[in-house]
């Protein structure tokens, strides 16, 4: 009811939606607000419009909706012995990693939904903590609770610098890490994984961390600022700049970090009873 009177600005309008009488609509509202102990519309002359709190409501009362949605559909897969539903978060360098599962996935059980969700490990474990996702590739060390999460070893990373196709040392045999702080750099925020990593290969080297960094979590703006900008470099795990140097998006260059970065992790909530899908997803990832 909310979510109709939100969509539609008018009683009249839900109550058509949710097929129940204009006063139906009105009472169930009245009796929403007592609830909540305040209203949660303002009457404007644009129609009724959610305030702050109407706002929040709304906001908790789309998730419960969704979310019923998924039981619905998970239940109806179940049923039909598809395997249900998963919703999977993965940080950018274990993309290929988590579509090469999804694709054996998808071929034994075609029936099964899978929602992918590409972020931080810092915000992927925000959305387990929210029930938002069943499980993630990521890093728990970013949290201040990594012991509230269970955590299993997936795979070691390995980093490669990648930089347009033109790029002044695209053609090298060999680069240092000198050579490299005179370029300008596309690095993740500060105090994330693959930023300290960067810094401390710096630091140790003895080396000036470059100033004036472009600094982004996408993925997608990476490559674009490197495929518009020819002196721009950029860090990336070798398995996604090997997946964009094979379809010429950019060059993988030869530079090699005396540091390991920390290796991914498949995570989900300690003492969370995973539902079939995210156990099936499980095995696809987890090394046999």
């Amino acid at each position: 009811m909310l979510i109709a009177i939100s969509e539609h600005g008018s009683l009249l309008g839900a109550a058509n939606e949710v097929a129940i009488s204009q006063p139906g609509a009105s009472k169930a509202l009245h009796e929403i607000e007592t609830t909540f102990g305040a209203a949660l519309f303002n009457r404007t002359n644009r129609g009724l419009q959610a305030n702050d709190l109407g706002l929040c409501v709304l906001k908790y009362a789309r998730m419960i909706y969704t979310d019923l949605g998924h039981l619905r559909n998970e239940l109806d897969a179940i049923q039909k012995g598809d395997g249900g539903r998963v919703a999977v978060g993965c940080i950018m360098g274990a993309i290929p990693l988590l579509t090469d599962a999804v694709a054996d996935l998808m071929q034994t059980h075609p029936g099964m939904s899978v929602e992918i969700v590409e972020d931080t490990s810092a915000e992927l474990l925000s959305l387990i903590d929210a029930g938002r996702l069943d499980m993630a590739i990521c890093r728990t060390s970013v949290s201040k609770t990594p012991d509230i999460y269970e955590s299993e070893h997936l795979q070691s990373e390995e980093l490669s610098v990648i930089a347009n196709c033109d790029n002044p040392f695209a053609r090298s045999d060999r680069l240092t890490l000198e050579e490299l702080a005179q370029c300008k750099w596309i690095v993740y925020r500060a105090n994330m994984p693959m930023r300290l990593l960067l810094e401390r290969e710096f630091y140790n080297a003895g080396i000036r961390f470059p100033a004036n960094l472009l600094e982004t979590t996408s993925p997608f703006a990476t490559l674009a600022l490197l495929m518009r900008n020819p002196s721009f470099v950029a860090l990336a795990s070798t398995d996604v700049a090997s997946f964009f140097a094979r379809n010429n998006l950019v060059r993988v260059l030869p530079f090699e970090f005396t540091l390991r970065s920390e290796p991914y992790e498949l995570a989900y909530r300690r003492g969370a009873l995973l539902s079939i899908g995210a156990k099936l997803m499980r095995n696809c990832l987890l090394p046999q």
